[in-house]
């Protein structure tokens, strides 16, 4: 269907030129490759909520980040149809958070992905589902 489709590298770079929020969230790509996408950053303190602990607005938009990378790996341009995210666990100042994006299901218009956002430990803080719509255009 696409020809000369950017490489999920190159998408990806594409992509965090203009991305000043994931920037500004303090996100490192850890892994990127077609339908996937691994990241991690550390919980700041200007990230907690009235309770000391991370925001779930932080949780989500980590979560949403590692699911764009992920779903326009593939070279088209990508936008989220639906998504939910459930909260499992609290996370500190200073814990390092891992987000892991997996494509479970890729079709012509559609694709589902699966994101886990991990403590140190391997417990699960967040898990996010995400359902991605892909048009007709090519990341360039």
């Amino acid at each position: 269907m696409h020809q000369n489709l950017l490489s999920p590298e190159q998408v990806l770079q594409a992509m965090l030129q203009h991305d000043r929020f994931t920037a500004w969230l303090g996100l490192q790509t850890d892994a990127v490759s077609t339908g996937y996408c691994k990241l991690h950053y550390t919980v700041k303190d200007d990230m907690l909520n009235g309770f000391n602990s991370i925001h779930g607005g932080v949780l989500f938009s980590a979560a949403d980040s590692a699911f764009a990378f992920a779903c326009n790996s593939h070279g088209v341009l990508t936008v989220a149809l639906d998504v939910s995210i459930s909260f499992t666990r609290s996370a500190k100042v200073g814990e390092v958070l891992t987000v892991e994006a997996k494509e479970e299901h890729l079709g012509n218009k559609t694709g589902v992905y699966n994101v886990r956002t991990t403590n140190q430990a391997g417990e699960l803080v967040a898990w996010f589902k995400g359902t991605a719509y892909r048009t007709s255009k090519k990341i360039e």
